[in-house]
């Protein structure tokens, strides 16, 4: 079942168009990830889903409810959340403040302060730091709780690979698979190639602000990916 669909999504910054017309689903149980070189257009893409870019209305179409124009908190209280690019942990709470920050909208769901602390065991031995006191790779645990805290249908990830050390990244993608089993879909932004076609179901890859190649991963070519990404 289609959980998530962008039809013809644009986006602008003033007179500055960013998105134009990307079509994209995500069914349930998917993990889909979202391919592209810096400037391409795929954080102001995930930022136009979560509400915080403005959208036509009939645009975005999740869980078969129109939610282009609404509020980023109203989103989120669909069930739809996102770990933003750079984390954004608030420093002057603790690790499980910051975590206890995402469940503000109160959905029932598998997530709570157990199950993280379960799935990621080192935030609970840190949850009483600062958040912003950790490595960079527990903040990014403690952004990925944040998210899943919501209880979301669908976790959105910006670059969470982003200035870690391979181990880490390793650690991190690990987890995909039991957050899924769970019943979250996962759409993933990335500029690793390589990670993002390890994970993916099925992959996008954006240009300009354009959908330049779309397909499942083991159908497509190394040849198609460097046009689709690179133009050349």
């Amino acid at each position: 079942m289609t959980l998530l669909e962008a039809r013809g999504v644009t986006a602008f910054y003033g007179d500055f168009q960013a998105l134009y017309g990307i079509d994209l689903t995500v069914n349930e149980g998917e993990t889909v990830a979202v391919i592209g070189s810096n400037g391409a257009g795929k954080s102001t893409f995930l930022r136009t889903l979560t509400g915080l870019q403005a959208a036509p209305r009939d645009s975005i179409i999740f869980a078969g409810q129109a939610i282009g124009a609404m509020s980023a908190h109203a989103v989120v209280g669909l069930g739809l959340a996102m770990v933003p690019e750079g984390r954004r942990l608030f420093p002057s709470l603790t690790v499980e403040e910051n975590l206890l920050v995402g469940a503000y909208s109160k959905r029932p769901g598998p997530w709570n302060l157990d199950r993280l602390y379960a799935m990621f065991p080192i935030l609970g031995e840190r949850r009483n730091n600062p958040g912003t006191a950790l490595s960079g790779g527990q903040q990014q645990l403690v952004a990925i709780g944040r998210a899943l805290m919501s209880n979301p249908r669908l976790l959105l990830c910006d670059e969470i690979s982003l200035g870690l050390a391979p181990v880490i990244i390793k650690d991190i993608y690990a987890a995909l698979p039991g957050i899924k089993s769970e019943g979250t879909s996962v759409l993933v932004v990335e500029q690793d190639v390589g990670q993002a076609m390890q994970v993916a179901d099925r992959l996008y890859c954006l240009q300009e602000g354009r959908v330049s190649l779309q397909g499942l991963p083991a159908e497509l070519t190394r040849a198609q990916i460097s046009l689709a990404y690179f133009g050349i």
